[in-house]
């Protein structure tokens, strides 16, 4: 405690300057991937938001009402440590949050769901890969431990995974997988809660901005590595007949398949272009691929090609002026058909009208210079 109790009196230039006006505007934009608590240094707390999408949204939105406190933490507000101190005084240690409770409970039952679906259903590589189930129960105690040592309270994970693994046991003796794995977290989140929980009595210790950076990517690069397992291993997509495929036989076929084949050569013609061209002229042709200016269209309307002098198009625009008049047809169905198609054929003409004109202006100031 006397190291709170030091902290009081530190002097102002060794304290954090943390903005809450910055807090909520990371919050706003960037929240629900847990940017306003990364700024903060609540790195484990990032984390799991940014893996539960904004803890579920429901994190996220809670926190509008928690920044301030949690900017007062990261500063070491005098008057916080005062309070965190009475309160060690007061409670030997951290009282019962539901609210705690409950998010470690959803967060270990996730996990431990992720690590089960991860792990291949069937033989890969001649080995099976069954036994990587007893790993379940570490996934569910890691969930309950890392939700235990958010912010002011801690634990270690013994008990949480003790207790994971005595839950872990009925699996057979209950068949359904949903009572027996939330039987195996709540149990881990309860023995968590009574016999590792503790108040954080002395201050973390800071670590540099790119040790941060490289436990967290570290950190999602195993949860992102849980969920390709998933997808590679055991996810399977429907086809149009309503078949299903293995993802990984669907990604083989993609890459023998002759879309991807065009694909590669389309690419391979567009870099051996940019190597005699430039790349400035495949981003012309690029740009002129999406039509901006509508030219290439107002050619298909009249039925042209782009090398069709203004006379051709003027007589061409005259003669489909009159054959999809609308006053020349009776149904009110086919004379809507018509109407539209009359209106977009004037389209086309002025467009093309409207370039070969400017196009023309152009020349003639070039040749004049």
């Amino acid at each position: 405690m006397a190291s709170w109790i030091n902290l009081t009196k530190s002097a102002p230039d060794e304290k954090q300057h943390k903005s809450v006006i910055v807090a909520y505007i990371l919050w706003l934009f960037g929240g629900i991937f847990g940017l306003h608590l990364f700024y903060l240094e609540r790195d484990a707390h990032a984390f799991l938001t940014w893996s539960t999408l904004g803890g579920y949204c429901l994190g996220w939105l809670a926190d509008v009402t928690k920044i301030p406190r949690y900017v007062r933490d990261a500063n070491e507000d005098p008057e916080f440590i005062e309070e965190f101190i009475l309160k060690l005084r007061k409670e030997k240690k951290p009282p019962f949050s539901s609210s705690r409770f409950i998010s470690a409970i959803m967060v270990a039952y996730s996990w431990a769901q992720l690590v089960m679906v991860a792990i291949p259903e069937d033989d890969v590589g001649g080995v099976n890969w069954s036994f990587l189930h007893w790993l379940i129960p570490l996934g569910a105690a890691l969930g309950v431990w890392v939700v235990g040592n958010i912010g002011r309270e801690k634990g270690n994970i013994v008990w949480a995974l003790v207790f994971a693994y005595v839950g872990y046991f009925l699996r057979w003796y209950i068949f359904d997988e949903s009572v027996w794995c939330t039987c195996m977290v709540v149990f881990s989140a309860l023995a968590f809660d009574q016999f590792s929980k503790d108040w954080r009595r002395t201050p973390r210790k800071k670590k540099p901005l790119y040790k941060r950076i490289l436990v967290l990517c570290l950190c999602g690069s195993i949860y992102l590595s849980l969920w390709g397992s998933y997808l590679y291993f055991n996810g399977k997509v429907t086809d149009s007949n309503g078949d299903e495929i293995p993802i990984s036989e669907a990604i083989h076929h993609l890459f023998t398949s002759p879309w991807w084949t065009d694909l590669k050569r389309s690419l391979y013609d567009t870099y051996q272009f940019a190597q005699h061209n430039g790349w400035y002229e495949v981003w012309k042709q690029i740009i002129d691929l999406f039509d901006p200016q509508g030219e290439q269209n107002s050619y298909k309307v009249l039925g042209l090609s782009p090398t069709a002098s203004q006379s051709e198009i003027t007589a061409r625009w005259r003669h489909l002026s009159r054959e999809w008049h609308p006053d020349k047809v009776k149904d009110p169905t086919q004379q809507r058909i018509a109407q539209e198609k009359f209106m977009e054929i004037q389209q086309a003409y002025e467009i093309l009208s409207n370039l070969k004109s400017k196009r023309r202006r152009k020349n003639k100031k070039s040749v004049e210079l």
